[in-house]
């Protein structure tokens, strides 16, 4: 189900409902920033985003709630390094650029980047996917 109709409030607690999680008044503040922005954030700007309208939503809610949104497959994470992780509501299949030195990370379009070969599997695994994140700093930096 594609998220990019569901910028109301409305409309994301329908789209929490299709990726069967109940629709709590926190849960949608917290989609609500995500997908009406379609932008890729922490989860410090999240909580920041949500406060901003709702002062009531603990740091451990916002990482709870966005690992829920991972596991349903209703987000993608995206760790560019150890200490930074972003959350995109993009889950189609498409890598990204980030720069290091604006902390800021964009989508690369599927057919920049093509991924010929792949390694063997073993047994009894799959492959879930294959992400690619190029990093890229100012010449002058």
């Amino acid at each position: 189900m594609d998220a990019a109709p569901f910028c109301t409030r409305q409309g994301i607690a329908e789209l929490l409902r299709h990726h069967e999680i109940n629709p709590t008044h926190q849960r949608i503040e917290i989609a609500f920033a995500l997908f009406s922005r379609r932008e890729h954030l922490s989860a410090d700007q999240v909580m920041g985003i949500v406060n901003a309208r709702v002062p009531e939503c603990s740091k451990a809610t916002v990482y709870n709630t966005l690992n829920l949104f991972r596991e349903k497959r209703m987000i993608r994470e995206v760790v560019v390094d150890p200490a930074k992780v972003f959350y995109d509501p993009n889950t189609s299949a498409h890598h990204h650029l980030y720069d290091v030195v604006r902390g800021t990370l964009v989508d690369i379009p599927p057919g920049d980047i093509e991924v010929t070969g792949m390694p063997s599997i073993p047994d009894g695994l799959e492959a879930e996917g294959v992400d690619i994140v190029v990093r890229v700093r100012p010449v002058d930096a």
